[in-house]
């Protein structure tokens, strides 16, 4: 049996040189293109990075006790997904939740691994603002007692997206989550993303 410390240091570099490739791989293949300017960009083509940080408080069901919930992550925008009806975004994500006593911090938390389909959409008539639904898997791991434990993770979001350039844009979502052995809870989140 591999140690949860093994297993998570596995998936945190698996995450890592999952990114880094992303962010490589199109910087790679513009140095291949011919050095002529033409008007064609990235974001032209329908593909970016997303570097996101959120914020936000769990309000675990029943009784709506607020908890501190806090994500970073990295997604990719593939250009010839923009018409598949369940997503055009890969990303990765890692969010540690309180799941102790009091709000922001405590020894027993949750850390979770995910993967997830982000759709992005628009809105009509407005291009400052667009909407997306996220759905991600993952395994989550409680700390604090004897054993590590972990479990399934599944997350849905339903957000919008404030765009203030091609490159900085603020998120906020509403996500459903739910881990096999604990009761369901919503996320309130805000966050900012970078994308290139």
């Amino acid at each position: 049996m591999v140690p949860v410390v093994t297993l998570s240091r596995r998936v945190v570099r698996t995450i890592f040189a999952a990114s880094l490739m992303s962010i490589l791989l199109p910087a790679c293949k513009a140095q291949d293109q011919p050095q002529t300017s033409t008007p064609t960009s990235t974001q032209d083509a329908g593909t970016s990075t997303d570097l996101f940080i959120m914020l936000g408080s769990d309000f675990v069901r029943p009784g709506l006790l607020p908890k501190a919930n806090y994500d970073i992550g990295i997604g990719h925008t593939f250009g010839f997904l923009k018409k598949d009806p369940i997503g055009d975004e890969i990303t990765f994500a890692y969010t540690y939740e309180d799941a102790g006593p009091g709000f922001w911090h405590s020894d027993f938390g949750s850390h979770t691994e995910s993967v997830g389909i982000m759709k992005n959409f628009g809105l009509p008539k407005t291009k400052r603002v667009s909407a997306f639904t996220w759905v991600q898997v993952g395994i989550s791991s409680f700390t604090g007692n004897t054993h590590v434990q972990n479990h399934f993770y599944n997350g849905d979001s339903l957000g919008a997206v404030i765009h203030f350039t091609d490159h900085h844009s603020i998120w906020i979502q509403e996500t459903f989550n739910k881990i096999v052995t604990a009761p369901w809870y919503t996320t309130t989140s805000i966050g900012y993303t970078r994308s290139w």
